[in-house]
């Protein structure tokens, strides 16, 4: 007798943003601080750039944010965009955004913070595009 299992295996850039998630939204900084690379790029409506994992972790505190996924969007085997409902201590209602997550063995090397899901997708595709022609 033959026996079907199904069973999803989570991905490396799934497990890296899920990680990236539960350290955020713990507002756990040890935990932030190791799901982040060395440096870790962001953008948001306060600035862009590289920062390193402790300057992430200091941001996890100071926001309090708090992101919770609403779904998810594969872009390619290290890029995924995620859309998300963002709250604040300051602001309880929830704001849709979405997050471009880059990983890199098992790290986020990038999350650029985007005001919706379309503007996300489109730069991730740009962000791709890039990628592949190097």
């Amino acid at each position: 007798m033959r026996f079907a299992y199904s069973c999803r295996m989570e991905s490396v850039l799934e497990s890296a943003v899920n990680e990236w998630h539960a350290g955020v939204n713990a507002g756990d900084l040890q935990r932030s601080k190791a799901a982040v690379g060395d440096p870790v790029v962001v953008l948001g409506p306060k600035g862009a750039g590289p920062i390193t994992p402790d300057q992430f972790a200091d941001w996890v505190e100071r926001s309090g944010i708090k992101l919770v996924p609403r779904s998810w969007h594969p872009i390619s085997d290290r890029l995924m965009v995620v859309e998300e409902d963002a709250t604040w201590p300051e602001s309880p209602e929830p704001t849709r955004v979405a997050t471009i997550f880059r990983a890199s063995e098992e790290k986020i090397t990038a999350a650029l913070r985007l005001p919706d899901l379309k503007a996300a997708l489109e730069l991730a595709y740009i962000c791709r595009e890039m990628a592949a022609t190097e």
